[in-house]
């Protein structure tokens, strides 16, 4: 539970050290350094005061919520008679299937008297009256016979949730491989098979770590309240549907519902139809291709103006590493209202932006040539049914000339090898969860000559990846041997990060020069900034004053964070000289009220400019950060 702050002020808290972001993503089985919630604990104010402090600033979606925001949840059975179309195709789906109640319809794993081996336990796996069961070892560490309350996911894995005292739904470490037999799948394993865990461990099934309430259930399920009671320590967690429904996107379809109601001379059609989140934004902003030109047209255009945010927004809500602080989330509105996510942080990517850990693909994505030029997840991926929207390479090929890319001539391997794919090189996958390999969504050119000079254990790529037993160098000899062209690619942060890990003084600038460059990503400048938030002279304060006036949210809340590591009296040392200007020198300052708000950031002996924002802070710790594991 949430640690008392006393008599402590706000300037306190504020001295707690920094710690990394933790995930609400499920439990991940690569190695032990898994976001604990023992960081929440920690977790710096700041990061939650830049959060309050954002709300209400620019980074406007193209949809807006005000005219529907007291709508209400109807369920997706009341969308199905209208869109009949778009449910078949969500049937069946990875979220129609997120979350189910075990039953016969549901559950894919061996419960006909099954066993499996781990860490000295022999875990079985029976029905009983229609209904299944585990017995295993529990919060004590004997054995006894567990419930199956629900199936966790279908594809390719399937786990299980398990019921514990305090409304706690803990996620089974058995899972089956729901893969053919094939494949290598109907079988039982274990997520963690080096670990050999046992109970009081915060990885066991019984942990924290474990805990869906807390880790995993906002993205399985619709309308999900955690319902968290700090001091009884308890969960009574509610949704309005058990999987990822039509609302879950949409919003609350109640105004919607009205609407369409109404006789077709009565509808009003100024505001999406009544819908909170309509997500239209391809609407009139298709790609087009051209052939006819000379010399043809490589790439498809996009003539129309970039679209707002509002799709990869939606997406990334859960699609993406991050800190979940407050359970208010609107559909249709910025998440940095409600989640923190994740830098390119080492331990989480590699220091290209290669994805490491479990990251979830937003950030892989927001790095990408394809983010800054308009792309959006719905380019490629049908939103209904969640396919491709063609088979293999086709799917590029709707907007790059398969003429010139998919060919042998472009690839470099035979036109029939799996290497052929586009994926292969440009979206390796990752295989995270044991069986479940997912492609790296920062569609990024393959660069051998990093790993060759940074090493392999700490720079992999793609090729390599394939060519397991060839060095880095002769990697980069075939490259040189299609092409005497460097192949640069889009990212090109790698070197600095490098050595910012090394701490060499020559990345001071290289980060500062990455922060302030406005064609760069915003999370590549966001994650230039936090590296350089150990190193803070003059030169680099300038550039974090600087950020605090960027038009990009996640590069001011980088900032923010950075500061926040001075010693109070240097806060208030560029306070006076910040605020007083008021940082005209450092970029056109942004409007009144967020000024105002950043001014508590540099006043932290003045606890009546923390009050609303320590407020927050207290609620969102009580209510979704400390949950402690089951004793």
């Amino acid at each position: 539970m949430a640690k008392k702050t006393g008599s402590k002020s706000a300037a306190d808290l504020l001295r707690k050290p920094h710690a990394p972001v933790i995930a609400t993503g499920t439990s991940n089985p690569n190695g032990r350094a898994r976001a604990g919630i023992g960081v929440a604990l920690v977790f710096l104010l700041a990061t939650l005061l830049a959060l309050y402090f954002y709300r209400g600033e620019p980074k406007v979606s193209s949809v807006q919520a005000l005219p529907v925001a007291h709508a209400t949840y109807v369920g997706g059975k009341s969308c199905t008679s209208c869109h009949a179309e778009q449910a078949k195709s969500w049937a069946g789906s990875d979220h129609d299937l997120a979350m189910q109640a075990a039953d016969k319809k549901s559950v894919l794993g061996n419960f006909d008297n099954a066993s499996f081996a781990y860490a000295g336990v022999t875990s079985k796996f029976f029905k009983r009256e229609g209904r299944f069961f585990v017995s295993t070892d529990g919060p004590s560490g004997k054995l006894a016979d567990f419930e199956i309350k629900y199936t966790f996911g279908v594809r390719p894995l399937q786990q299980y949730l398990i019921e514990l005292p305090g409304g706690r739904l803990q996620a089974f470490g058995i899972a089956w491989d729901a893969r053919t037999r094939e494949q290598g799948g109907q079988r039982w394993f274990h997520l963690y098979p080096k670990d050999a865990l046992k109970a009081g461990d915060a990885l066991h099934w019984t942990g924290v770590n474990q805990n869906w309430n807390f880790m995993c259930s906002e993205c399985h399920s619709t309308a999900l309240a955690k319902n968290y009671d700090s001091k009884n320590e308890t969960f009574n967690t509610t949704w309005k549907e058990i999987n990822v429904s039509c609302e879950a996107c949409h919003g609350p379809a109640s105004s919607h519902l009205a609407w369409a109601e109404r006789p077709k001379a009565e509808r009003d059609t100024s505001n999406e139809n009544g819908l909170v989140n309509a997500l239209n934004e391809r609407r009139g902003s298709n790609w087009l291709v051209s052939r006819g030109e000379t010399p043809p047209q490589l790439q498809a255009a996009n003539p129309h103006a970039k679209p707002g945010p509002s799709e990869l927004d939606t997406c990334a809500r859960c699609h993406a590493r991050a800190s979940r602080i407050s359970d208010d989330y609107v559909h249709g509105q910025p998440p940095l209202n409600t989640h923190i996510p994740s830098l390119i942080t080492e331990g989480l990517y590699w220091n290209d932006g290669q994805q490491r850990d479990e990251v979830f693909t937003s950030g892989s994505f927001a790095q990408s040539k394809m983010h800054a030029k308009g792309v959006s997840c719905s380019n490629c991926h049908e939103p209904h049914s969640l396919k491709l929207r063609a088979v293999g390479n086709a799917v590029c090929t709707q907007c790059h000339a398969a003429e010139k890319f998919d060919a042998p001539t472009h690839t470099h391997h035979a036109a029939t090898s799996p290497a052929a794919a586009c994926t292969a090189c440009h979206m390796p996958t990752t295989t995270y969860m044991q069986v479940d390999p997912r492609h790296d969504h920062s569609l990024r050119i393959p660069r051998p000559d990093l790993s060759e000079k940074f090493g392999l254990a700490t720079q992999p790529n793609a090729c390599n990846g394939c060519h397991n037993k060839q060095t880095a160098a002769w990697a980069v000899a075939a490259v040189r041997g299609w092409t005497s062209k460097p192949l640069l690619g889009y990212q090109n942060f790698a070197a600095t990060f490098h050595a910012a890990a090394a701490a060499e003084p020559q990345a001071v600038p290289a980060l500062q020069a990455i922060a302030d460059d406005k064609t760069l990503a915003a999370i590549v400048r966001a994650s230039a900034i936090e590296r350089l938030s150990s190193r803070l002279d003059a030169a680099v304060l300038e550039t974090l004053l600087r950020g605090l006036n960027d038009s990009d949210a996640q590069v001011r809340l980088a900032s923010v964070n950075a500061l926040a590591n001075l010693p109070t009296a240097e806060r208030r040392r560029y306070r006076r000289e910040c605020w007083a200007m008021p940082c005209a020198r450092y970029a056109p300052p942004l409007r009144a009220p967020w000024r105002a708000r950043l001014r508590a950031v540099f006043r932290p002996l003045e606890r009546s400019a923390f009050e609303p924002a320590l407020g927050e802070y207290l609620a969102t710790l009580n209510s979704t950060l400390i949950v402690p594991s089951h004793r």
